[in-house]
């Protein structure tokens, strides 16, 4: 779907934790733009005018500082990332005096929120596991499984097992649910939502350095028998239109949810571009950043490009993390290679953080996978042995 004439004021400023990924979608669909994020890497760097909060105004803080940041920034029109649903009352402070393409602070403050989203979940006739706060955790039952989860979380940061005990105010506890975590990318326009695509999500794998439920990466498409495909791409659809019309929401979104082999059970709604993009792109051959500013504007694609399970090709990325205290290798080098969110060579990265994103497209999901692990152990071999040079 190309661009239409009345594109929104440019240059468009994007907002996130990283804005890699949502520069390099920007930029492939010809569109100006400048980002702003924490960490600077080195192909941002080489995308698009771009400003880090750490490398270039050597600050260091959350995403307030980010917002701060932007006030400096000469852009008309705005698209925030991964970061800011959590913060509406950043979002407004982001928006203000600039063209918003993407969710409304009031809208992040519905669709966030865990007891309204499960509400209009269930009475939709859609499936939302039991979700308990604070005050009503005494009456979880014993027999379940559960998971003790921030109320505005993100990528499994914070989630632990449950079996009792006090909790935090800003803390749910939630029916543990068994199956394949997915997510779906859509776009809606204010009162519908199209399928883009449907992601495996990668969690807590010691091979790319993660552990517990810590997100690391998606494939595309999810890894699943041929007899279940048709009922999750049903589910997801009826999920997506649900969402889109109960909370009005507007450009790319994404629904994280658990498969269980014969239902989709919601999660949470990320209400502004997710990480499987690129995936999604490479398998459904959908401009994904065309798609959001064009939903914004009240225009869906005149087809959904996700109504369809691919057959012969498959994409994804993995999230390295580091296993212990390291410092980047000469990074140069993996820019050729493909490799994104690319650190600076020597930079310094703690125990746990993210080093890099490893990508592979291959014929099958499983054979994504099996590249994608073997890019993060070569990554990995070639940061602990730098670190042990420079020791």
């Amino acid at each position: 779907m190309p661009p239409t004439t009345d594109r929104p004021p440019e240059p468009i400023l994007l907002v996130a934790v990283s804005a890699r990924m949502l520069a390099e979608l920007a930029v492939r669909a010809g569109y100006d733009v400048v980002a702003l994020d924490h960490f600077g890497d080195l192909d941002l760097q080489s995308l698009c005018p771009s400003v880090s909060i750490l490398r270039d105004l050597g600050r260091s803080g959350g995403m307030a500082e980010l917002v701060t940041a932007a006030e400096d920034i000469e852009a008309p029109s705005v698209v925030y990332g991964a970061g800011l649903e959590n913060r509406p009352d950043l979002v407004a402070s982001l928006v203000e005096g600039r063209t918003l393409l993407g969710n409304a602070p009031e809208i992040l403050e519905r669709v966030r929120d865990p007891e309204t989203l499960g509400i209009s979940l269930r009475e939709a006739g859609l499936h939302y596991p039991e979700t308990l706060t604070p005050d009503r955790a005494h009456s979880a039952d014993p027999r379940k499984e559960w998971l003790r989860k921030p109320v505005k979380g993100g990528g499994g940061r914070g989630i632990k097992r449950w079996q009792g005990g006090a909790l935090k105010k800003t803390e749910i506890v939630q029916a543990r649910v068994r199956g394949l975590s997915c997510s779906v990318a859509a776009v809606a326009d204010g009162r519908d939502a199209a399928v883009l695509g449907i992601s495996e999500q990668l969690v807590g794998r010691k091979e790319l350095g993660a552990s517990g439920f810590k997100w690391c990466g998606n494939v595309v498409p999810a890894r699943l028998p041929r007899g279940q495909r048709d009922g999750l791409l049903e589910a997801a659809t009826a999920i997506c239109a649900h969402i889109a019309r109960a909370f009005a929401l507007r450009g790319l979104f994404g629904v994280d949810l658990i498969w269980d082999g014969s239902r989709a059970w919601v999660l949470e709604v990320n209400p502004r571009p997710t990480a499987s993009l690129e995936a999604i792109e490479e398998v459904y051959g959908v401009s994904a950043f065309t798609a959001h500013v064009e939903a914004c504007a009240g225009r869906l694609p005149d087809t959904a490009p996700g109504a369809t399970w691919p057959d012969g090709r498959a994409s994804g990325k993995g999230i390295v993390f580091a296993r212990s205290d390291l410092r980047a290798a000469d990074t140069r080098a993996w820019l050729e290679a493909g490799i994104r969110d690319v650190p600076h060579p020597g930079e310094p990265i703690g125990r746990g953080h993210p080093i890099c994103t490893v990508p592979a497209h291959a014929t099958t999901p499983e054979d994504v996978l099996t590249a994608l692990e073997a890019g993060a152990a070569d990554v990995l071999a070639q940061c602990e042995a730098a670190t042990r040079a420079l020791a």
